[in-house]
């Protein structure tokens, strides 16, 4: 389907040359971790401010610097979060790495990805899904997961 692999692409780049929620936040409030992929390069610094009565991402802040894949799966990242629950941030989390693994283990032969399939019911991913075709290339898929281990470390580190 060569038309949609061309949306993929474009949404890839708009986020890529236009980030969404770059800049920092002050710490504290905010939580700010960094995450490192020393086999490319790729850096990830967020800022994640958690409401802590109402138990909501208040806002979410981006920097760093690499490829289009890591730097534009930040930026949907930001966008993704922003406003959710924890609890549904930390679905969404599971469900962006589902979607890397199970293409991942279909492209490998190690099933069909049934047992991740339970990490995807009933959560819309939107402009997420252009990275699926990230799983064709296997050294890629830790720069499209970087900025969700990033957010999931922010997220323990700030007690939410």
């Amino acid at each position: 389907m060569p038309g949609l692999e061309d949306l993929y692409r474009e949404i890839i780049l708009d986020h890529y040359r236009s980030p969404r929620n770059r800049g920092e936040l002050p710490v504290p409030p905010a939580t700010k971790a960094e995450g490192f992929n020393p086999l490319c390069g790729d850096e990830v610094v967020l800022y994640l401010d958690v409401d802590p009565d109402s138990g909501t991402v208040r806002d979410v802040k981006i920097a760093g610097q690499g490829c289009s894949i890591s730097q534009a799966s930040t930026s949907m990242m930001s966008a993704a979060v922003k406003g959710k629950s924890v609890e549904e941030t930390r679905r969404l989390i599971r469900a962006f790495k589902a979607l890397m693994s199970i293409h991942e283990s279909k492209l490998e032969g190690d099933g069909d990805g049934a047992d991740l399939q339970a990490d995807l019911e009933g959560v819309r991913l939107g402009d997420l899904e252009a990275l699926q075709g990230v799983v064709k290339f296997p050294v890629r898929i830790k720069c499209a997961t970087l900025a969700w281990n990033t957010l999931q470390q922010a997220l323990e580190e700030s007690g939410a």
